[in-house]
């Protein structure tokens, strides 16, 4: 999703903007965001309320692509130069996707599918996300803070843990081979996940050109783990702070201790004269070295 910054401005004579025009917010010395005015609205005492977005706002837009032999990476430096974007730090994704049709799709999803292919296929996830008016695409390790939350750092937390969403044990992937008719089949399992918890199987067709045995293990290291999740309001402040960022939680929860790298789901800001506060979603993140 795209970076949002709402605020409110007086109305007056001097002060003239309109949807489309760019905006800027620093904060002690920090560049923060940098996009676009999308919703102006007014009120009778003059105040005007604005939602700018940042540029993947635009990967709302809908295209057809048919691409074969290409990384992520030049998907997406494809779609900035189709789109007029300004590129950023890109890193190389190295895995090369075959082939892919995505009909009528936003750009988002085009992306995310290409990400969602090389992770499965290599382990390695990868976030999008606009920096100060540059479009960055990095992997996860490369984004850790040196942040420790707490059960003090905020005002609220609520911490789940799962194997009901996005947890398997047991990958199978199959190959048809249209010639021969017969089936090629890729397994790889966890032994004592399968007595702790059941069978949780994954199941998916293989593309031509992929390697069963490798994507079925990356998966499994993906996939093999309960899902860690973490809701803290009020946070200290840190500018540095965005989705795909890793932090340290260190929190004694009366049962049990956690202590692991977490990966920013989603973050909020909040900016007062003298006060930066966030409201953090975090996610399990010990696939990060």
């Amino acid at each position: 999703m795209p970076g949002k910054l709402t605020f409110n401005v007086i109305k007056d004579e001097p002060l003239g903007f309109h949807e489309g025009d760019m905006v800027r917010f620093d904060y002690d010395g920090h560049k923060i965001f940098c996009g676009f005015v999308f919703i102006k609205k007014r009120t009778n005492n003059r105040i005007i309320s604005v939602t700018a977005y940042d540029q993947l706002r635009y990967f709302k837009n809908k295209d057809t692509y048919v691409y074969k032999n290409k990384t992520a990476a030049q998907l997406l430096q494809m779609l900035i130069a189709d789109f007029q974007l300004q590129a950023g730090a890109i890193a190389d994704t190295k895995y090369v996707i075959p082939s892919r049709v995505e009909d009528n799709q936003e750009l988002f999803t085009i992306m995310d599918n290409a990400g969602s292919i090389t992770t499965q296929n290599t382990g390695e996830l990868y976030v999008l996300y606009d920096d100060y008016g540059k479009l960055n695409y990095r992997n996860v390790r490369e984004l850790k803070l040196d942040i420790l939350i707490d059960e003090v750092s905020g005002e609220t937390f609520e911490y789940t843990t799962s194997i009901d969403e996005n947890t398997y044990n047991k990958i199978k992937l199959v190959r048809e081979d249209k010639k021969s008719g017969k089936r090629e089949i890729f397994i790889a399992q966890d032994s004592e996940k399968l007595n702790e918890w059941g069978v949780l199987q994954y199941y998916e067709k293989v593309e031509e050109g992929e390697n069963g045995k490798v994507k079925a293990d990356a998966l499994l290291a993906l996939y093999n783990r309960k899902s860690r999740k973490l809701h803290i309001n009020k946070v200290f402040g840190d500018p540095r702070v965005r989705g795909g960022s890793t932090l340290g939680v260190q929190m004694y929860l009366g049962d049990l201790t956690v202590a692991n790298f977490m990966m920013v789901e989603s973050v909020k800001h909040s900016f007062y004269e003298s006060n930066h506060q966030m409201d953090l979603n975090v996610i399990g993140g010990d696939f990060v070295a």
